[in-house]
């Protein structure tokens, strides 16, 4: 089994092989001083190939030492101010945290960030696409079968009910019915009502008028004539029929009497415990009854199989509902550029607020997660992600060590 995942892998070959031929580039300066110095008495002119090897050694070795001190002591001696990531990883963690918090998570940094995307175009291209519109909408109805096992879940239900019921009992009916009437009456609705009532009475009279005649007759006395009996219905059914005709009139004392009964009726529903404690009574008894609670249940029970039916067939009806209203909204979306400048002014201002309001726990997240690594840890990764460059570091200290002392070696010959 692999030590190291295939990222880390890659940089754990990468540091070696830098490390090997910075360490291969020292070992080489040292082999060359050694053949200098050695034959320099032979051949003056290595005395400048001695003075490189020797200061690219320096150079080489200050390198490696100070590469080697930020992840471990050199050599395992206890040098101070070595290991310097393992002996202050907290710190570090910390003001990793602070800086990312301070200098990354802004409001200036995020808006500008994004500024260029366009989330609602891209959004809509592609569920305009009706394969995209399709999983999603298959996605979403999936999930249906979960949501109503978990409504039909015991406890969830026990649950439902109580908040239930707890809302029911703070709640106040009457006034809330008042408002819808007002509501109406503000619409004329009431108006409305009125006149389908008076029609209802009229034809209610006119396909009744046979019954009518023979209940006035059965109730006359059996001495009083007919001719004064079918007097007294003619003439009843006349009074009715003006009644009628005059409540059709818009100003008539009776619809100025409905008026002012239904806005009494406003007024109770508004101010009266009275009607609000026999409202309470009439819902919380209906609500309560077996009947009506059976019904309840039943209904429950077809809705959901036939739910479940729809979801589990190939061509369900509510998915293909759900994309046409995806690919529709998203149709509509692509052609109107203002709803989507608006949009996508809201998605940054939400994201951004969202994101900055939580920055203080981002950069929190960072400094517990190295709080919560272990020094050799936290060393390894730096090294893994920073080493090879630091590598080249004791590379290009050698070289320019070697330099700097072939420079110095041919001044102090020129002086």
């Amino acid at each position: 089994m692999n030590r190291y995942p295939m990222q880390e892998q890659e940089q754990v070959v990468q540091l070696k092989k830098t490390r090997v031929l910075a360490t291969g580039l020292l070992v080489l300066m040292a082999i060359l001083f050694g053949v200098a110095r050695s034959l320099q008495s032979h051949f003056p002119w290595l005395s400048f190939v001695a003075a490189f090897a020797e200061a690219a050694m320096v150079g080489g070795l200050a390198d490696w030492f100070a590469v080697t001190a930020l992840f471990r002591s050199p050599l395992g001696l206890p040098i101070p101010h070595t290991a310097i990531i393992p002996r202050n990883k907290d710190r570090i963690g910390d003001s990793l945290s602070d800086f990312l918090e301070k200098n990354f998570i802004t409001q200036e940094i995020i808006r500008e960030e994004l500024l260029p995307i366009d989330f609602a175009g891209a959004a809509a291209t592609w569920l305009s696409d009706s394969a995209n519109s399709k999983a999603v909408s298959r996605q979403l109805v999936r999930s249906i079968p979960v949501l109503l096992r978990i409504v039909e879940d015991e406890d969830v239900q026990q649950f439902i009910q109580h908040r239930m019921s707890v809302v029911l009992k703070g709640m106040k009916f009457a006034p809330a019915l008042a408002e819808i009437v007002s509501l109406l009456v503000a619409s004329k609705h009431h108006e409305a009502l009125f006149d389908q009532l008076v029609r209802m009475a009229a034809d209610a009279l006119e396909n009744n008028k046979s019954y009518i005649r023979w209940k006035i007759h059965e109730s006359s006395p059996r001495w009083l004539p007919k001719a004064v009996d079918e007097k007294l219905y003619e003439r009843l059914l006349d009074a009715l029929q003006d009644t009628l005709n005059e409540m059709r009139e818009g100003d008539s004392e009776w619809r100025t009497r409905f008026q002012n009964s239904v806005e009494n009726l406003i007024e109770r529903l508004r101010t009266s415990p009275e009607y609000e404690e026999k409202l309470d009574g009439i819902l919380r008894e209906i609500v309560g009854h077996p009947l009506f609670r059976s019904y309840l249940v039943e209904l429950w029970h077809l809705i959901r199989s036939r739910l479940v039916a729809d979801i589990a067939s190939e061509g369900s009806q509510m998915v293909a509902r759900l994309e046409e209203a995806f690919r529709a909204f998203s149709r509509e979306l692509l052609q109107d550029e203002r709803v989507q400048v608006k949009l996508n002014q809201w998605i940054r201002i939400v994201a951004t607020e969202a994101i900055v309001a939580r920055r203080e726990m981002i950069a929190d997240l960072v400094a517990r997660v190295i709080r919560k690594w272990d020094a050799d840890t936290m060393s390894r990764k730096l090294e893994l992600h920073v080493g090879k460059d630091l590598q080249y570091i004791r590379i290009n200290g050698t070289l320019v060590g070697g330099l700097v002392g072939l420079v110095l070696h041919a001044v102090s010959f020129a002086l």
